[in-house]
Order: structure tokens, then C-alpha cells, then sequence
């Protein structure tokens, strides 16, 4: 069965319907992705946006796109964020957005995919 995502779902099953139709390594590879934000950010808000997974908080932290050979995970205000990993591999030359693409087999630092994504929480949180 395939089953394209729809507007009228929750969350949960539009991510599990995405993870399905992809149906190999991307598929795995996003679900292990969203694990990693969530305990990132046990308060993180997902939405289903353009068809695509997001989180927010405070404001929008990521999307999680998947293509023929990636996974792309784009950072709203990526450019903002020290990266001392180096975790940010695409659309580098932007000055709003920074973007971590993944492919087949290669393995996530999930320490520094972590404290990228708090810092990114961190950015969103109004200046006291």
C-alpha cells in the first residue's frame, strides 16, 4: 500500500506513512533523526509542513526533507549557529539557513546533532 501523506492526519502518522513510502535507508535514517531531536528537546513541537516533517520551538528549528540520496536536515537560522563539528554540509552559501545533508551508510554524530539542535532551541528564545 502506498500511502501518500495527507493534510488530514496527526503528525505521527503522516511521519510513519513518510517512513513507509520511502521504504529503505532514508526512511530508517529520518526516524532515527527525529529520536535524536526529541531527546534533544523533550518539549520540541512537530508539525507537518510542504509535505515534510518539522520541528519548532519558540519559532522553527528544522525541517526534515528526503530525497533520492539524502536526507537533508535545514536549519531556519543554521547560519547563526556555531557548528564546531562541522555538521553543516549544504546550502552553505545562504546567509539564513544552514543544512546537514546525509547519505546512505554514513553515521550521525549524535552528541554534536544535539547540542546543535539546543542551540538552535537556545536562538529562538526571546532575549531576557
Amino acid at each position: 500500500m502506498n500511502h501518500s501523506p495527507t493534510t488530514g492526519d496527526t503528525f505521527d502518522e503522516l511521519f510513519e506513512a513518510r517512513v513507509a513510502e520511502l521504504g529503505d535507508w532514508r526512511g530508517k535514517l529520518l526516524s532515527r533523526l527525529r529520536a535524536v531531536i526529541k531527546a534533544a528537546d523533550p518539549a520540541v513541537v512537530e508539525e507537518w509542513k510542504w509535505n515534510t516533517p518539522v520541528w519548532k520551538h519558540g519559532g522553527l528549528i528544522c525541517t526534515g526533507e528526503t530525497y533520492k540520496a539524502t536526507v537533508k536536515l535545514t536549519f531556519a537560522k543554521g547560519a547563526k549557529l556555531k557548528d564546531p563539528k562541522k555538521l553543516f554540509n549544504a546550502s552553505l552559501e545562504g546567509n539564513t539557513r544552514r543544512a546537514i545533508d546525509l547519505r546512505e551508510g554514513e553515521t550521525i554524530d549524535e552528541k554534536a546533532l544535539k547540542a546543535l539542535f539546543r542551540a538552535a532551541v537556545e536562538l529562538n528564545q526571546p532575549a531576557e
